[in-house]
């Protein structure tokens, strides 16, 4: 039986990975038929999806919701699901708790989790005993972006580089199969995709991570005011849907819609 944990070690140094970030079951449809390897529902849905400024507002039981829908679209891509801010630093017992009621409730493959102190090192370690998979992530932690001066590469000066450095190692020997790295100088992602067994999957981490995550919403051009260095948009569909639905309220105006064909008789 092939898990997630086999198919992105077997993708190590052979194959990029490709995550896409969803929140819901339409889009999870159409993701589920398209050749990427991975969905990851991200608690950025408090940004994209909810309207806040951070991921802080976002519960567990959010998380929840959003990962059982995405789960029931997504055919037979792999899931992880995103433990939201203070579902899981308090505690090594409440860590593994929130962990394995995700895993329990919404059938996903495996959890991720921001950051590396010793409360996580141990939780991670425990939860690789009972089996729950942990995908880790460092750089810029958007739970975190207080602490971090805001939403800004991380790792850019000698000394943060070598504590993001260490801190891979240290996810790795706790147990995790995959780490993202957010927002790092390219040099930096190279160094630790090249020194750990671990998959990195990279955000603004450049090309030397083993895969790559971007929003769906960001990456199909949703937000036309969103910008950042790291995006590719490969669409542009906030102009599509506004010209549609501009095209529709223009018909419905004229009474061309609805038309014969679309009226039942």
């Amino acid at each position: 039986m092939q898990t997630i944990l086999r198919d992105f070690k077997e993708k190590k140094s052979t194959q990029k990975i490709s995550i896409v970030t969803c929140y819901d079951y339409s889009f999870a449809t159409i993701l589920s038929e398209s050749d990427i390897d991975c969905i990851l529902v991200g608690d950025s849905l408090g940004m994209v999806i909810q309207g806040y400024n951070s991921t802080l507002p976002v519960t567990l039981d959010e998380m929840i919701y959003h990962t059982k829908a995405v789960k029931r679209g997504s055919g037979k891509k792999w899931v992880v699901c995103d433990l939201p801010f203070l579902s899981y630093q308090i505690s090594i017992e409440q860590c593994i708790e929130s962990c394995g009621r995700v895993l329990k409730e919404t059938n996903c493959d495996a959890v991720k989790i921001e950051g590396a102190d010793e409360i996580l090192l141990e939780a991670i370690h425990r939860m690789q005993k009972i089996g729950i998979p942990v995908m880790g992530h460092l750089g810029l932690t958007p739970q975190s972006f207080q602490v971090l001066g805001g939403f800004r590469v991380q790792g850019k000066d000698e000394s943060s580089a070598k504590q993001i450095y260490e801190d891979a190692k240290a996810l790795e020997k706790a147990g995790v199969f995959s780490i993202v790295l957010e927002m790092l100088p390219e040099s930096l992602g190279k160094k630790i995709s090249e020194s750990i067994t671990a998959n990195t999957i990279g955000i603004g981490a450049g090309k030397f991570t083993d895969g790559q995550v971007l929003v769906l919403q960001d990456l199909l051009g949703m937000n036309k005011n969103f910008n950042p260095k790291f995006l590719k948009k490969y669409a542009d569909l906030s102009r599509i849907i506004s010209e549609s639905i501009n095209q529709y309220n223009k018909e419905v105006k004229e009474e061309l819609f609805p038309n014969s064909e679309t009226t039942f008789l």
